[in-house]
């Protein structure tokens, strides 16, 4: 496993979202979160409204049956997303990570987002970072799915550097990379949606962790052995042998060949799935391979 050094933290290169928990009974729970300790991987994401905080709750759980196993991994959460609207009040962000920590059962959040942007953003939201850091309720903060000049306006109130952005990447949603590639073209892959975000994040050390890792459209599904991609798929297949990791892997190896030093969000709970792509972190693509996958997808070059 890979180990990105961000403030204090020593983050594993993969990340096991917990989204999906809430599906899960307590053994189930409790395997998940130690296949994915047991392969390295130590940062566990969440958000106050996955399953309305059951999968808080479960995950929770699982720590009070493992003295101990809070110390060795780090737990972030989202918050803002909030019936129909998003909320970066102070009265929110604060009542929010209070409602995580209580279901969580844990006395601090290594990190916080903004689960995607508030338009109604002010300074109340340099108060919330202020009392949840003095409080030492949170360590660090980020965003997800920001732009640019988003986390500059954000940046220009709080006084906490912003350590991570969380995006959709996988390689049939490319869009961050497709508008570096087609730089003064005219083409649909030429529009710059995010504002250069990826650069962004490069130039301001910024990790972006990206969601999503094998999936195409939002939430439409996995591309892995889905008909409707061919040429991905037989491309996945032939490096994936190679490499003697499944092709979900190399999927998720891509996104991390990128020198941005991305961290990659699992959506799976399947212990299996999660071992395997864990091997991701133990491949590296050439340059060649990298764009021969790109290319696979659909993409092209100008």
């Amino acid at each position: 496993m890979k180990y990105y050094s961000i403030a204090n933290m020593n983050g594993s290169a993969l990340i096991q979202g917990c989204m999906r928990m809430r599906n899960l009974d307590a053994d189930q729970c409790d395997r998940m979160v130690m296949t994915a300790m047991e392969n390295g991987i130590n940062f566990f994401d969440h958000a106050d409204i996955y399953g309305a905080g059951k999968s808080e709750e479960l995950f929770g759980q699982v720590l009070k049956s493992h003295p101990g196993l809070r110390d060795k991994m780090i737990i972030q959460s989202k918050c803002a997303i909030s019936k129909g609207m998003y909320d970066f009040s102070k009265d929110h962000i604060l009542s929010s990570v209070d409602g995580s920590l209580r279901r969580l059962g844990v006395d601090y959040l290594d990190s916080l987002l903004l689960h995607r942007p508030d338009t109604l953003m002010d300074e109340e939201v340099a108060e919330a970072f202020d009392a949840l850091q003095s409080s030492g309720k949170v360590k660090a903060f980020g965003v997800s799915n920001q732009s640019s000049h988003q986390m500059k306006l954000l940046q220009s109130l709080v006084s906490q550097p912003l350590l991570f952005n969380q995006l959709q990447l996988s390689l049939m949603h490319t869009g961050m990379i497709d508008a570096g590639m087609h730089v003064n073209m005219q083409e649909t892959a030429s529009l710059d949606h995010d504002g250069g975000i990826l650069e962004h994040c490069r130039l301001h050390g910024v990790t972006i962790q990206a969601w999503s890792p094998v999936q195409y459209g939002f939430f439409s599904g996995t591309f892995l052995g889905n008909a409707q991609f061919p040429a991905l798929n037989q491309k996945l297949e032939e490096l994936a042998q190679r490499n003697e990791v499944t092709p979900g892997a190399i999927a998720i190896a891509w996104i991390l060949r990128h020198p941005a030093r991305m961290q990659v969000v699992l959506g799976t709970t399947n212990p299996q799935r999660i071992a395997d792509y864990a091997k991701a972190a133990d491949v590296t693509l050439s340059r060649r391979e990298w764009y021969d996958l790109y290319k696979s997808a659909g993409n092209t070059l100008p």
